[in-house]
């Protein structure tokens, strides 16, 4: 079994927010033909992908990673170089009200997948074998809650407080796991938080945008003093990219934005953003909405990664500040409110249901 000459990667979760950047991405850069996994659970959305939907080396299908026969047969038939798993279920407060979901899909869904790829992987010529990667995209959740003090590094011992944050770290191990047992060529990634254009607009940066424009509350948990590094989607896309690239087989990548901001602090930066960009005299300024609600339970202090090992041995490093990231982050939802109000509503869900039945 050959590969086909022309690079091909199956990309797994490729209509959420992260995977969708990415393969908008690589369809840009004119060099790979996309396969594009995604089962469509709430946070995916076919609206992501509307400007590659007649794209010729795009093609999307509809099945979970936990579908082996599906797996199997995409690999065989179109014989990808790599394998980019983005596919997670991935909001916090979500693992805490329902954790069955991320266990189904973050542990089961990625132990198929593996298996799969390693059946697929062991059938490739010894050539073909050295350059195959299986890339697993995870998080630095994984390592728990700092202090004031200190960064993740990749060797920070794992302490996951969420259901979510549990069932990547058990994901993560596997992936060792069938590097060291099996000597399939993986890769993962483990980065902070991304904000950016196409983000489900109930994590913080989207939802407070769409608030603010709204004139609605902007909640804000606890005293807002809770510490995230913050990490432009399009400087994660660059770094899956570099790792692929030229990353060491069974290493592991802590990708970060080396943007240390508090929850309130990016709240703030916000509504002052709209009230330059787009202010409203029928609202005045956006930061008397913001409304401090209760703490959720086992909420992180502080996240901050240490990025000098993809920096020093890969060359990589963010090309955006907070500021300018956000900047465009903002920017980029009031040209797109469409999209935004299509997921509030519902109606991308809908159109998807309608497309689905035809």
């Amino acid at each position: 079994m050959t590969m086909q000459t022309k690079k091909t990667v199956l990309v797994t979760g490729g209509a959420g927010f992260i995977g969708g950047n990415f393969v908008i991405r690589q369809i840009g850069r004119g060099d790979s033909e996309v396969i594009n996994l995604d089962a469509l659970t709430y946070a995916g959305n076919l609206d992501t992908l509307h400007g590659v939907d007649d794209d010729t080396r795009h093609h999307f299908v509809l099945g979970s990673i936990g579908d082996s026969a599906l797996v199997d047969y995409l690999l065989l038939r179109y014989q990808p170089s790599a394998i980019i798993n983005f596919a997670a279920e991935s909001h916090v407060d979500r693992s805490i009200d329902s954790p069955e979901a991320f266990i189904q899909t973050n542990i089961l869904g990625t132990f198929q997948l593996l298996e799969s790829a390693c059946k697929y992987w062991r059938s490739l010529t010894e050539a073909d074998q050295r350059d195959f990667r299986f890339l697993h995209v995870s998080t630095d959740e994984v390592y728990g809650s700092l202090g004031p003090t200190g960064k993740f590094t990749e060797t920070t011992p794992y302490q996951p407080n969420s259901p979510y944050s549990a069932s990547k770290a058990s994901s993560d191990h596997l992936v060792r796991a069938y590097f060291h047992t099996y000597a399939m060529p993986v890769l993962t990634t483990n980065c902070s938080n991304n904000y950016g254009p196409y983000q489900f607009p109930e994590k913080l940066i989207p939802l407070i945008i769409h608030n603010a424009l709204h004139g609605k509350p902007l909640p804000v948990y606890g005293t807002g003093a809770n510490i995230r590094d913050w990490l432009y989607v399009e400087d994660h896309c660059a770094a899956i990219e570099r790792v692929l690239e030229a990353g060491t087989p069974g290493e592991v990548y802590n990708v970060g934005g080396n943007n240390e901001k508090t929850n309130l602090d990016v709240v703030h930066t916000i509504c002052d953003l709209l009230d330059e960009l787009k202010p409203d005299d029928t609202v005045g300024p956006r930061r008397q909405l913001i409304t401090f609600v209760a703490d959720r339970p086992g909420h992180d202090q502080r996240y901050a990664i240490d990025a000098g090992k993809i920096q020093t041995q890969l060359g990589w490093t963010p090309s955006e500040t907070f500021e300018t990231g956000l900047r465009k982050t903002v920017q980029w939802y009031l040209d797109n409110q469409a999209w935004t109000q299509r997921v509030m509503d519902g109606s991308y869900r809908g159109e998807r249901l309608g497309a689905g039945e035809s």
